[in-house]
C-alpha cells in the first residue's frame, strides 16, 4: 500500500511539474501567470511601456465605446505580463472592453475553452464592436482547415474547422450584438499552415462584408529592424508591452475606426 501510495505521489508530481512547466513556458493552463516571471524583465517590458503611461486621445471616434475581445495568448498578452493591445487601445481611445482570452485556445471547437464554447459565456448586453484573433493555435496543433460555406446559416457551418469556427463567431456575434465583427491575423512567421488560414479568412471576410486587420500581409508593417524585433517580440509570435503600444496598436486603430463607422 505504502509503495502504490508513493508511486502515486510521484506520478501526482510530474504532473502538477508539467502543469507548471507549461504555465511557465508557454502560458498554459492554471499556472499561465508563472510566464510573468519568464518575460518580466524583458527590455520590452520596462516600466516606461505600460499602459498607465498612454495619452489619452481626446477625439477617438472609439471614445465611450464598448468593444469585446476574443483570442488567446496574444490578446491576453502572454509575454507581456498579461497587457495587450487591448488595454492599449482603452487607455488610448477612452473605451470599455471585455478581453476574453485564454492562452492555448483554438478558434475550432475542441474543448470547453475553445473560442466558439467562450463566446457563449460572455454575458455582455451592449457591444459597439466584436474583434476576434485568428488563433496561430488552430495552425501549431493541426486543426482541420474547412472551406467556407455556402450558406449563412450556422447550422451549415463545422465549427470543428477553422472555417466553420470562423463562420459561427461572426454570425453568433452579429446575431447577438448587431455591430460590426473584426479579426485580425498575427505577423509574419514561419509557418504554411497559418498562412493558409490567413487566406482563408480573407475569403470569408469578403462573404460576410468585415474586416480584417492584416498584419500577415503588411509588407510595410513586418519590415522591422533586428533591434526592434529584439525589443518588440518575446518569441516569434509573442510581443512585448513596447510591441503591443509602438507597432502594433497603432496601426490595429484606423481599421477599428473604420470599422465603428460603419
Amino acid at each position: 500500500m505504502k509503495k502504490i501510495l508513493m508511486i502515486a505521489g510521484i506520478v501526482l508530481a510530474a504532473v502538477l511539474l508539467w502543469i507548471a512547466f507549461c504555465g511557465y513556458q508557454w502560458s498554459w493552463g492554471p499556472f499561465h501567470k508563472l510566464q510573468d516571471l519568464k518575460t518580466a524583465n524583458l527590455p520590452g517590458n520596462a516600466k516606461e511601456y505600460a499602459p498607465t503611461h498612454t495619452k489619452l486621445f481626446t477625439d477617438s471616434p472609439l471614445s465611450g465605446k464598448h468593444i469585446i475581445f476574443l483570442g488567446s495568448s496574444v490578446t491576453y498578452g502572454a509575454a507581456a505580463k498579461g497587457v495587450s493591445f487591448v488595454e492599449y487601445i482603452a487607455a488610448r481611445n477612452g473605451c470599455t472592453v471585455t478581453k476574453k482570452a485564454v492562452s492555448g485556445t483554438t478558434l475550432t471547437d475542441h474543448g470547453l475553452d475553445s473560442y466558439v464554447a467562450r463566446l457563449k459565456t460572455v454575458r455582455d448586453e451592449k457591444a459597439d464592436l466584436f474583434v476576434c484573433q485568428l488563433s496561430t493555435n488552430d495552425a501549431s496543433q493541426n486543426k482541420p482547415l474547412g472551406s467556407v460555406a455556402e450558406s449563412f446559416d450556422p447550422a451549415a457551418f463545422d465549427t470543428k474547422t477553422v472555417a466553420g469556427a470562423i463562420e459561427w463567431i461572426i454570425a453568433y456575434a452579429e446575431d447577438r450584438w448587431h455591430c460590426p465583427v473584426v479579426f485580425y491575423t498575427n505577423p509574419r512567421y514561419d509557418s504554411k499552415d497559418y498562412a493558409a488560414m490567413q487566406l482563408l479568412l480573407k475569403q470569408i471576410a469578403e462573404k460576410w462584408s468585415i474586416k480584417v486587420i492584416d498584419l500577415w500581409e503588411d509588407e510595410t508593417f513586418n519590415a522591422i529592424t533586428p533591434e526592434q524585433r529584439a525589443l518588440y517580440l518575446a518569441d516569434a509570435i509573442h510581443p512585448t508591452q513596447a510591441g503591443y503600444r509602438d507597432w502594433w496598436t497603432p496601426y490595429m486603430e484606423p481599421v477599428l475606426y473604420e470599422a465603428i463607422g460603419q
